[in-house]
Parts: structure tokens; sequence; C-alpha cells
């Protein structure tokens, strides 16, 4: 029987809620907990539009525009692997994820933002140098940091 103070998932991420005497709660807890164990310091393995055809459990992915198969209906969600099975997860703004395959930060804020790259300086005069040096350094840093991409 539902509590009446709390709806059956909790609102951001959806986990399963437990109830006074509820039986099977290891099933609620298990989603719970896989659900945490994808979304806490999420690091995507890139972004593809359809499955990976050998995923490994533990492994997410964030789900691009048009995907198909077992995606289909689920773009711009995370699909993390558990237990040989897909779990998608809808993102909620301030949610931050690596992307391995480009080494860049991502966040959600009514949608996935990833910063792009700034033109590296070009022209100017002798005068000119050690400001076109500062600013590549600058680039050069904000691509270790995973801000912006390598290239």
């Amino acid at each position: 029987m539902p509590d009446p103070i709390f709806d059956s998932r909790t609102a951001r991420f959806e986990l399963p809620l437990l109830f006074s005497g509820q039986t099977q709660k290891e099933g609620f807890v298990n989603e719970s907990l896989a659900r945490l164990d994808a979304l806490l310091h999420l690091a995507i393995e890139s972004e593809l539009a359809s499955p990976p055809s050998t995923p490994t459990d533990g492994q997410a992915w964030l789900v691009a525009i048009g995907a198909s198969g077992d995606w289909s209906g689920q773009a711009g969600k995370i699909a993390a692997r558990q237990a040989g099975n897909w779990l998608f997860a809808v993102p909620r703004d301030g949610l931050r994820l690596l992307n391995r395959a480009t080494g860049q930060e991502m966040r959600y804020a009514a949608g996935w933002k990833a910063a792009t790259r700034p033109a590296a300086p070009s022209g100017g005069t002798v005068v000119d140098s050690e400001a076109r040096s500062s600013i590549a350094a600058i680039i050069s840093a904000l691509s270790a940091a995973g801000i912006v991409p390598a290239s």
C-alpha cells in the first residue's frame, strides 16, 4: 500500500521507494542501487544512436537522436548496462558526465551542453605575440581540463 506522503518513486531520478509491509523489498532496493551506481560520478563510453554489440555491465552511453533497436525512443537519456539489461535514466538539470571517447565533460541544463573549442588566435603584429601566446595557453589549459575538446 503506497505511503500517502510519497509517490512510489523519487522525483529526480525515479528511485523506487519502499513502503511499510512491502514484500520483495530487495527488488526495489537493488533497482535503486543500480540507478545510483549508473549515475554517481557518471562516465559514458560515447554518444551512440544504437546499442553496442557487446556491452559490459557498468558501462553507460548517451543515447543520440534517432536511436534504434533497444534504445528506440530513448534519445537524450543515459543508457546504462546493469545486470545484463538496459537501464534508462532521464537527465535532470545539474547532471554532469565525462565522455570517455572525447575526454570532455558535459552538463545537462534543459539539454546536454558541451563547450566548443575556441579558435586559436591568428593575425596581428609583433606587439600582439604575447597576447596570442597567452590565449593559446588558456585554450590548452581548458582542453587539458576537459572543458573544451582537444581539437
